[in-house]
């Protein structure tokens, strides 16, 4: 299938070009549009963890299905700015989510990974199953993030959540922050931990070495 790429700003740029054509395989995703469009234009890495993309006219994850209709946007972050918080089955990469947050004016810069570990309530764990609401779990991530935002001057911060299943030691959740001094980074950076887990509809389902399997919807939704 052949889906149009639009590209905005410093997106144009890199690319050379406004708009262009790619040709994909039936079924591709958004992630796999942008590991075709970095083998081709090797300068979009480094820009990629600032941009939106948008899909037919509305936001999209990295996970959304496209099509030989597709119309793919790349927006800068002065064109509408890509998201503070997002659900992905792909890997976290940390280094990725703190981009999205460090500036010259902020001197501290507060990571948080969770990740999934081996035992729980006394048995082995051998994985964890977590599973969302995915379209209302990447807003109200965003909608934690933008109000946390505006409690302190200077604050910055980004979330990214995976889902899917995740073997012992994989990070389940990545929280960055970044502000003039330290305190308000450690506080903002706990306080979207202790609202992800409250607020946002994810679940996960342990995976035990014995071969059972039990959903913990009363334990925390970030695995830590």
């Amino acid at each position: 299938m052949r889906v149009r790429v639009l590209a905005f700003a410093t997106a144009r740029d890199t690319l050379g070009t406004e708009a262009l054509e790619v040709d994909l395989p039936e079924g591709a995703t958004v992630s796999a549009l942008r590991e075709e469009l970095v083998r081709d234009f090797p300068g979009l890495e480094g820009i990629w963890p600032r941009l939106a993309v948008a899909v037919d006219g509305e936001m999209a994850s990295p996970e959304r299905v496209l099509t030989d209709t597709s119309e793919v946007a790349l927006l800068p972050p002065v064109s509408g700015g890509a998201p503070k918080g997002w659900i992905t089955e792909d890997p976290l990469d940390p280094g990725t989510v703190a981009d999205r947050v460090r500036g010259p004016g902020r001197g501290a810069v507060v990571l948080f990974l969770g990740a999934v570990r081996d035992s729980s309530l006394g048995r082995r764990v051998r994985g964890i199953l977590y599973s969302s609401y995915r379209e209302m779990a990447g807003a109200r991530l965003d909608r934690i993030v933008t109000e946390i935002e505006a409690e302190t001057a200077g604050l910055t911060a980004a979330v990214a959540h995976r889902v899917g299943v995740l073997e012992v030691g994989e990070t389940s959740v990545v929280i960055a922050t970044a502000s003039p001094h330290r305190e308000e980074a450690y506080r903002a950076n706990r306080r979207i931990l202790e609202r992800l887990k409250r607020e946002v509809p994810i679940w996960k389902r342990e995976r035990y070495a014995d071969g059972s399997e039990v959903w913990r919807e009363e334990e925390s939704l970030a695995g830590e």
